[in-house]
């Protein structure tokens, strides 16, 4: 057996990570300050007199974002500005110095029953850079103070699927730049919300490298272990003349990260996977002059990373009024009916299903349904054939696939062909698939289609085929 496939599908996610998989496709909200200061940054010093949002739904907000097939949504909690959406008993700088509710609101409180309501799961951003703050800068000081913030965002809001984390840092009153106790924080939240994933500058998902909602061709969720330390390092700069300057430097932004060549002497890897954050809008905040992106670059963007194996972040800000505004409501839903109408016709089940090589405690039917059941192929074989052959002829416009991520990610190349007026056609070439690999193959009209598994690590896993009509 190969030594290097063996140790890389030893790596396997955790219990969270299997959880935070299944999600796919989430929602951030943009909201605060900047919403009514029309900005993107704000400075800290924003009036919190302004904040008066008169019409706030977060009801609205929820369905809204369910029209789309989204499972969850992340807040920003508190923005770089340290305005909290919450009434923080450890800064005037929020909420409950604004008019909303006369100071009563709590729109933390408000969005996380909506989402109990409509069955979303909720999650929270608390940026690490308070410009309003009078602690930052100071290390330990600070330090006390966000975990009093974040241990309150943890412990009234019922279950937390995702704390998510940015690296923005600037400096405090006194000129010195904040040094972020992010081992003390994981800690914190491991202790609080076991469940919850850490994002982007956390151990638990990566960021994709940028926010235009671009994957790479191959992402794998086994890199090196250094990776999760990218986005926390401020000085990436190797000093010493030692092995460790010498070593090639690793960043969410580059292109390869998990492939074999790349992996084959890196001494620890991790199970490391990758979400793409982007808005639906230019900006993150709402801004009137602004509009939703077309529905074909946003759906564009939904396969490249949901089908691609990633999950993806789709920003909606509210407006001044504290509702989606129309027209994305109407762009949410517009993506729901695609997605709907896409993946409502799966004809799998009428196939006969063949395979060569299979591990003889799996089943290749198992791969009809996305439950825990799945196929495996046998060890050391690194190929799989398997067929699916219909009765009649049909007229194929998309096909999936899902490995058995317990068992890690192992596929690295895949052919799709089908029979095509008597001839067997190659319609698909593919390298990873992951979580979920969509393969948009037109209108192929066919009884037969085959799947060629031509290169994996050990050997494959499917736990999912589907072919929609």
């Amino acid at each position: 057996m190969d030594n290097l496939a063996k140790k890389l599908i030893s790596v396997t996610p955790s219990k969270r990570q299997l959880e935070w998989h299944k999600l796919e496709f989430y929602s951030f909200i943009h909201f605060g300050m900047n919403t009514f200061y029309n900005t993107e940054w704000g400075t800290g010093k924003e009036d919190p007199k302004k904040f008066n949002p008169t019409k706030l739904d977060t009801d609205q907000w929820v369905e809204s974002l369910k029209n789309a097939n989204i499972k969850a949504v992340i807040l920003t909690c508190k923005h770089h500005d340290g305005f909290c959406l919450w009434p923080s008993k450890y800064t005037e700088h929020s909420i409950k110095n604004s008019p909303y509710k006369n100071g009563n609101g709590d729109i933390v409180k408000e969005l996380s029953n909506s989402c109990k309501k409509f069955g979303l799961k909720f999650g929270v951003y608390l940026s690490p850079w308070d410009m309003n703050s009078k602690y930052y800068g100071y290390n330990e000081e600070y330090n006390t103070f966000f975990k009093n913030q974040l241990t309150e965002l943890l412990t009234q809001y019922g279950e937390i699927f995702s704390v998510w984390f940015d690296g923005a840092c600037g400096e405090g009153e006194n000129g010195k730049k904040q040094v972020y106790d992010w081992e003390g924080y994981y800690n914190l939240i491991r202790e609080l919300q076991p469940n919850a994933c850490i994002a982007i500058c956390g151990p638990d998902v990566r960021w994709c490298g940028n926010e235009a909602g671009d994957c790479r061709e191959e992402e794998w969720n086994v890199v090196p272990a250094r990776l999760s330390k990218s986005e926390i390092i401020q000085e990436n700069s190797q000093k010493s003349d030692n092995e460790e300057f010498r070593e090639r430097k690793i960043s969410s932004t580059d292109k390869i990260l998990g492939t074999r060549e790349l992996l084959k002497n890196e001494e620890n890897l991790i199970w490391y996977p990758c979400e793409v954050d982007t808005s639906i809008r230019k900006g993150w905040f709402y801004h009137k002059d602004e509009s939703p992106k077309e529905l074909d670059k946003l759906l564009d963007i939904y396969y490249n990373s949901v089908g691609n194996n990633a999950t993806l972040l789709l920003n909606v800000p509210p407006n001044k009024d504290g509702l989606i505004d129309e027209q994305d409501v109407i762009r949410l839903k517009e993506i729901g009916e695609h997605l709907n109408n896409t993946f409502k016709n799966n004809i799998v089940n009428e196939a006969k299903i063949e395979v060569d090589f299979i591990d003889n405690n799996t089943n290749i039917y198992n791969i009809l349904s996305e439950d825990d059941k799945f196929y495996k192929g046998i060890d050391n074989e690194e190929t799989a054939t398997i067929k699916f052959k219909f009765e009649n002829i049909k007229e194929i416009k998309t096909l999936v696939l899902k490995e058995h991520l317990p068992l890690s990610q192992r596929i690295e190349q895949f052919e799709i062909y089908a029979n095509i007026n008597n001839t067997l056609v190659n319609i698909y070439n593919g390298k990873i698939v992951g979580s979920r690999k969509i393969c948009k193959l037109g209108n192929i009209t066919t009884d037969y289609i085959e799947i060629r598994i031509l290169k994996s690590r050990v050997c494959p896993t499917l736990n999912f085929v589907g072919i929609y009509i």
